[in-house]
């Protein structure tokens, strides 16, 4: 018996062997036709990669929604951080009645974009 499943592990060791370069070559040329088709963010792609390519080519740009930064929450956090610099994530989510998780996004995104600055646990104006 062994020597039976050492002869099926070396048949498909060597079957492997044999696709790689095929594999190699479709996922080269996968990526190579999203970056064409405009539809590469740059994210490695798994095996649902042709779900998001439908949708990335999708009208609208592939993402569901309203688009990013159309909000007013932002605007919203970004006002409650000039009033009261040094200001939580917890007592923003109180103030504007949502939820805190959504500020865990929000507001990093407005750090990179240069509007606050987070100090401790506070968040304060950037000049």
């Amino acid at each position: 018996m062994t020597e039976f499943l050492d002869r099926v592990r070396t048949d498909i060791q060597a079957r492997l062997k044999e696709l790689k370069p095929l594999v190699d070559e479709f996922n080269h040329l996968e990526r190579v036709e999203r970056t064409l088709s405009g539809a590469d963010d740059g994210a490695p792609k798994t095996a649902s990669a042709p779900r998001r390519a439908r949708r990335a080519a999708s009208p609208g740009g592939g993402r569901r929604g309203r688009p990013r930064g159309s909000g007013t929450r932002g605007q919203q956090a970004l006002e409650l951080v000039r009033t009261q610099p040094g200001i939580t994530i917890p007592e923003l989510a109180e103030k504007m009645g949502i939820k805190q998780n959504y500020l865990y996004r929000v507001m990093p995104e407005l750090a990179s974009e240069g509007h606050v600055t987070k100090s401790g646990r506070g968040w304060h104006p950037r000049g």
